[in-house]
């Protein structure tokens, strides 16, 4: 085990950590961001992410959790911070974290969310732009067996600490994929029925034709959810083979889009067991 760096001011090495909270630009570029809390910190070691990087608040004895983690990672490297400092990365008002990791990203290759596999159930979120609603979803495919999950478009960063918060470690446990368009998902597809996998691509929209419950969501399936004011985009409209509906009641017009694919997640989960 290396020795611990004290940091005691906020200097270039503290700043370069406040970016990996609040700059995408310079997270990804680093290829590396900011994990906060006990049960993600832990998942990303269950599931065998790279940790980079520790930080200690150096004003408490560290608990079994906190010992466990620093002998489960010999290679990162280790830093000591001020109670205040930690505090302003911890992001909780009311509470001082034990411990911090700066972790390294997956690699954005589509076939890590879609890929031949019978049971395939890929989840594609169009251009959300809350990460709230993308941590929530990214919970949610993970909870209803999701084999995968595409963010397409100009979207919300599922690296964004509100979206890592809002998973609760699933982030770590499920294929998370950003693209850059509709297309790269598609492409994907098609290659894989022509290698003899029937994929169906399937779309969520209040004004679908046929309602959610009445279609076969066994088999493999790729099915996208729209963006959170304007539902899916024209392309996947086109790109789908069917569109659904999730009917409802009441005076509500639409639900939020982590919520519809929470739904569609647990219809297709129900009928797959």
């Amino acid at each position: 085990m290396g020795r611990t760096l004290r940091i005691s001011a906020r200097n270039a090495t503290f700043q370069q950590w406040q970016a990996l909270l609040a700059n995408r630009t310079k997270r990804h570029r680093a290829g590396e961001f900011l994990v906060q809390g006990v049960r993600p910190i832990s998942q990303a070691l269950e599931h065998g992410w790279p940790v980079h990087a520790l930080l200690l608040d150096d004003t408490r004895r560290l608990s079994d959790w906190g010992r466990d983690v620093l002998d489960r990672t010999p290679d990162a490297a280790r830093f000591s911070l001020s109670e205040e400092l930690m505090h302003e990365l911890g992001g909780k008002d009311e509470e001082v974290p034990e411990l911090l990791a700066v972790v390294g990203m997956a690699a954005d290759d589509v076939t890590r969310a879609v890929r031949h596999q019978p049971d395939l159930l890929t989840l594609v979120f169009d251009r959300p732009t809350n990460p709230a609603n993308v941590g929530a979803l990214i919970r949610s495919a993970d909870a209803f067996g999701a084999t995968g999950l595409v963010i397409t478009g100009h979207a919300a960063d599922p690296y964004d600490p509100k979206a890592v918060r809002a998973s609760t470690g699933s982030l770590f446990a499920l294929p998370v994929v950003q693209v850059a368009s509709h297309r790269e998902v598609v492409d994907e597809v098609i290659a894989l029925r022509r290698a003899g996998l029937p994929v169906e691509i399937l779309g969520s929209d209040e004004g679908g034709d046929v309602d959610l419950a009445a279609h076969d969501l066994t088999g493999p399936k790729v099915i996208a959810i729209g963006n959170e004011t304007r539902g899916l985009s024209g392309a996947w409209r086109a790109a789908c083979d069917q569109i659904l509906r999730i009917p409802m009641a009441g005076a509500a017009s639409s639900l939020n889009a982590s919520v519809a694919g929470t739904v569609v997640l647990y219809e297709a989960a129900r009928q797959r067991t």
